[in-house]
Parts: structure tokens; sequence; C-alpha cells
């Protein structure tokens, strides 16, 4: 199968970000269309990468991330539609990222996730993420700390 990528910096057009929260929703079940557009509003200020991957007009993956701090980069949210993995979506996804990340001067690229993703751990170390700490939420969910040198 063949996508088509396209990189944004910043938002996409609303159309294709309405795609994303569809996608959002349906792999990360619980959060409202509410609850995500006010992690984006909070974005505005920063500088934000948007990368998205389609079939013919569907949104199959996305990934988002910005700049934390100069020559630091947090790789945010982002998914692949079920229907459509393992056909190396998100490897790709990520490699475009990274590469972005380079030629615009980042040296790190951090990112985190929870054991119950194993997939996302898996990929993150086979692209050399190294983990480097955990946090422990009130909640009791574990968050793994990941970081890779570019």
């Amino acid at each position: 199968m063949k996508c088509h990528y396209e990189i944004y910096d910043g938002f996409p057009p609303e159309t294709t970000l309405q795609g994303i929260i569809q996608l959002h929703q349906r792999v990360f079940t619980g959060q409202t269309p509410e609850q995500l557009f006010q992690e984006f509003e909070e974005m505005k200020n920063r500088r934000l990468l948007t990368i998205v991957a389609t079939d013919d007009q569907s949104i199959v993956g996305y990934k988002m991330g910005y700049q934390r701090k100069p020559g630091h980069f947090y790789s945010w949210l982002g998914c692949v539609n079920p229907d459509y993995r393992r056909q190396g979506i998100a490897g790709e996804l990520m490699r475009q990222q990274h590469d972005w990340c380079k030629t615009n001067g980042y040296q790190t690229v951090r990112t985190h996730t929870r054991n119950q993703w194993r997939d996302m751990l898996i990929l993150n170390l086979r692209h050399g993420f190294d983990i480097i700490g955990t946090i422990t939420s009130t909640n009791s969910h574990t968050t793994l700390v990941l970081e890779k040198t570019l």
C-alpha cells in the first residue's frame, strides 16, 4: 500500500485537522473532541509540526510534535488506523518527523508512552530511542520517558 505524506509546519487545514481528530478518537477512546481541541489550543504558541499519512482522501495516520526548548523536540501525539497497521506507516511518519527535526536544528527528540501501548514502545526502541525515566501519575499510570539523539 502506498500512502501519501503531507508535512505541515503548524496545524493542517481545518478539514485535515477534523480527520485527525476522528482518527484519534477511533484509536484513543475516552477523549472527547472538546478535550482534544483544548490540547490543540495550548499548542497555538509553540512551533508545531504535523505529518499526515493519507490513502486516497482518508487520513490513515498522523504524527504531531513541538519544540520543547531550543534544540529539543517533543513527539507528542500520533496513531495509525488499526486497518492500516503493520505496513510501515508509523515508522515512515517517525522517519519524516526526525528528518524534519534534523533539518530544523534539533539535536534530541523526546516522547512518552505507556507499557500498555507496546507496539509504540517497540517502534520507538527500534528507531533508536532509549528509555531515560518514568513518570507515575496520581491515577497510578506509569509513563515511560524515551529520548533519541539525532
